[in-house]
């Protein structure tokens, strides 16, 4: 099935981990892809895995708060492909500070403010013109549980990041959607995309863990490819009615 034959499609923070299944969810349902990343080595190894699969990838090295940085991405995106029909604001996460209210400093809330929220808000301001002068759009963006829950392995800095996230797709999706643009969002609860929520994980405990797991109804946490699989179903037509929400993927851990 190629729901998204012909689409550009650009993922934020993809060269591993979620970003890179979700990338991987995107081309093999017909999409071009645009790896973004800091990582200049991930992107590299993640767009030759792409090739050997036979996407249809670029990779372009992006810091998402800097404003240059992504127009220069849209801009060599259009200029190759002549399009950019779907965005996933995937960078972001706790990158890597701490959980702890009385550890937390200033340089720990900007950081993860400022990825996760200035650099969905950049990339879409960059982007919406593009999909306007296009005829349409698909944004996703990728919140957590956290945002209108609490977080498992986060401090505020990550909850009050993803809030804004959240809040951030609702006005888009209100102010564009004359333009044919929709504009939703994600919220996975913890899934074991990387070292960092691994090595979380396990210094839980077991009986920690235990008490997590039996919040969610399903009993697991998710896989990386169930969070792509949504994020592919919310960039096709199958959602084209579809715009203004956050579809948790949480195994029903958060019942409202």
């Amino acid at each position: 099935m190629e729901r998204l034959k012909g689409k550009v499609a650009v993922v934020t923070g993809s060269a591993q981990g979620m970003g890179f299944a979700i990338a991987q969810g995107l081309w093999q349902d017909g999409a071009k892809i645009v790896i973004t990343d800091i990582n200049q080595d991930a992107i590299e190894s993640s767009v030759a895995k792409a090739r050997e699969a036979g996407a249809e990838v670029m990779g372009i090295r992006m810091d998402v708060t800097d404003k240059a940085q992504v127009q220069s991405m849209v801009e060599e995106v259009v200029s190759k492909w002549g399009s950019l029909d779907v965005l996933v604001n995937n960078a972001g996460g706790a990158l890597f500070t701490p959980h702890i209210l009385d550890e937390i400093e200033e340089k720990h809330w900007d950081l993860v403010v400022n990825v996760n929220l200035k650099g969905s808000f950049l990339c879409c301001q960059q982007v919406i013109p593009v999909m306007v002068k296009n005829g349409g759009g698909t944004i996703i963006n990728i919140s957590a549980l956290a945002a209108h829950w609490r977080a498992s392995l986060a401090g505020v800095q990550y909850t009050a990041a993803k809030a804004g996230v959240e809040g951030l797709t609702r006005q888009l999706a209100y102010d564009w959607g004359k333009n044919r643009i929709r504009v939703n969002a994600v919220a996975p609860t913890v899934t074991m995309t990387g070292d960092r929520v691994g090595a979380l994980w396990e210094q839980k405990g077991d009986a920690e863990r235990e008490r997590i797991l039996n919040q969610i109804p399903l009993r697991r946490l998710s896989e990386p490819s169930e969070i792509a699989a949504t994020v592919v179903f919310l960039a096709s037509d199958e959602s084209s009615y579809i715009t203004g929400i956050c579809l948790d993927v949480s195994g029903g851990r958060y019942l409202r």
